[in-house]
């Protein structure tokens, strides 16, 4: 008797015209994914903490069978008919994404993708509990061995003499370290002397403003903020994790935030952040989830619209307009006594912090850059990871003026390199440019937009990027996207702008 795989085309498929039953296979794939990514989404936040190695266990088998299904012959067999005929404007992204998806699965053998779904999940709770314990000796083997996978598994993909470029693109297709330099360099020629008129600045924002709010309060002001601003809970939720995330896609989204008492902006504005990536899951086409079509532009793309809705949007004036009385009314005893006026610039605070995601917007850029100059190191041998701490903190005291207290407020804060997930960071930047040109062009393009934040509406401006954005999936990757949805190549020039335009004021 012939063996039983649930990935070959059965007779129903074969019936099927070629991209009938390669969408087939795709929404196979899709539907394993999406398995994968519950586990992980569990593993963060309601796992409980000795069940850690049987979870390893089920994401080293996960990754096996999406492993089997993206391997599978038939579609090769597939793409060789598809990419022999004719294609269209719709069909053409389809097939390019699948080709690469298909070669890159092919190339690498099951045994890697396992061993790197094991370590993803074994270095999870390494960092976890070595971020806890300020014990960076204790995590490094996990990203020593990260760096080792990513370095074979470009020797086996073909990017062995430029690996770093791979993890790049894996993120953003099409970009590469050498495209990021020149753009981080132009940005940061700019950034520096602005970030510096503004610590220099004898006007400094009160943040001691912000004690005793009780998390019970912050959660149900939060939801109503990012329900307005057009996340779908019948698709979507909000929960809780040590590192806030967006997982999912467009028919199930998670998302988490974290909570502080004193410090409810956090998880506000958390929330909001992956609000943001919620709603580009949810406004991507839902019958083309399989596809290049129903999948984001990338990482950078992906990041522009949770920085947008974060910055250009939520810390606006006109935002707050609306929601002050609301926000003093749920918590009228903590902001009894602090003006509108103080309220408003400890929402747009700038200050050095060593803590990323606790950094404002207009020092938030500076921390990416260090990080994206010592991936380059890690990759390149230049830096190894023992000497990660007193590199990291060395970054810190030349960059922004300030060394990290200790690992855990230093190397140890971000949760990206227990996933292996190198040349992500830089998705973080360039997320921020393209949000200041979207933000430019659609006010442009949106006349008075600001006044429908101050009435509570933000339907037009979802409206305009489900259109520009959203609707175009991975058919644009971010170059193309840029131009495509701006009109202008990707550059800081629109973010330089929108930081002078908004904080400029403020501390003059």
């Amino acid at each position: 008797m012939a063996a039983f795989s649930l990935f070959k085309i059965r007779s129903p498929t074969a019936l099927m015209n070629p991209l009938e039953a390669l969408a087939q296979n795709q929404k196979r794939i899709l539907s394993l994914e999406s398995i994968a990514g519950l586990l992980g989404w569990d593993e963060q936040t309601m796992l409980p903490e000795g069940s850690a190695d049987q979870r390893q266990d089920q994401n080293a088998t996960i990754a096996a069978v999406i492993h089997e299904a993206k391997t599978n012959p038939a579609i090769g067999e597939l793409l060789e008919q598809l990419e022999s005929q004719p294609s269209t404007h719709e069909v053409s992204p389809i097939l390019r994404d699948a080709r690469i998806d298909f070669d890159r699965a092919t190339k690498l053998p099951a045994q890697h993708v396992e061993e790197h779904a094991r370590l993803t999940s074994e270095a999870y709770h390494a960092w976890a509990t070595a971020r806890k314990d300020n014990d960076f000796a204790s995590y490094a083997p996990y990203i020593e061995r990260h760096l080792e996978l990513a370095k074979q598994g470009a020797d086996y993909l073909g990017w062995g003499d430029r690996p770093y470029d791979l993890q790049i693109d894996l993120h953003d297709p099409g970009m590469d370290a050498k495209t990021i330099e020149r753009l981080f360099s132009e940005l940061k020629a700019e950034l520096v002397p602005i970030v510096q008129q503004i610590i220099d600045s004898p006007i400094k924002a009160r943040t001691d403003i912000f004690k005793g709010f009780p998390i019970s309060e912050q959660k149900s002001f939060l939801e109503t903020v990012t329900a307005s601003l057009g996340f779908n809970y019948k698709r979507g939720r909000i929960d809780i994790s040590l590192h806030p995330f967006c997982s999912g896609n467009g028919a199930d989204t998670r998302m988490t935030t974290r909570f502080d008492e004193d410090n409810p902006l956090d998880s506000l504005f958390s929330s909001i952040h992956e609000t943001g990536h919620g709603m580009y899951e949810q406004g991507l086409p839902l019958d083309s989830l399989h596809n290049a079509l129903g999948k984001a532009a990338g990482m950078g793309a992906h990041e522009s619209q949770s920085r947008l809705w974060e910055n250009q949007v939520c810390r606006s004036r006109a935002f707050w307009k609306h929601y002050e009385p609301k926000f003093r009314a749920t918590f009228p005893q903590q902001l009894d006594g602090v003006s509108s006026k103080d309220l408003y610039l400890a929402i747009n605070s700038v200050s050095k912090t060593p803590i990323r995601v606790d950094s404002d917007e207009v020092t938030y850029n500076l921390h990416i850059i260090i990080r994206f100059e010592i991936e380059k190191k890690l990759f390149s041998g230049e830096l190894e990871v023992k000497d990660l701490p007193a590199y990291w903190n060395s970054q810190y005291k030349e960059l922004l003026g300030i060394e990290p207290r200790n690992d855990a407020e230093g190397v140890l804060q971000d949760v990206h390199w227990s996933a292996g997930a190198f040349g992500y960071f830089p998705s973080y930047c360039l997320g921020n440019m393209l949000a200041a040109q979207l933000w430019y062009t659609a006010a442009e393009e949106l006349p008075r937009i600001e006044d429908d934040f101050v009435s509570g509406n933000f339907t037009r401006l979802l409206g305009w990027l489900r259109e520009n954005v959203h609707s175009h999936g991975a058919r644009y990757h971010l170059m193309e996207l840029s131009q495509q949805a701006t009109g202008q190549e990707l550059s800081p020039n629109s973010l330089i702008r929108y930081l002078k335009e908004r904080y400029l004021p403020l501390y003059t």
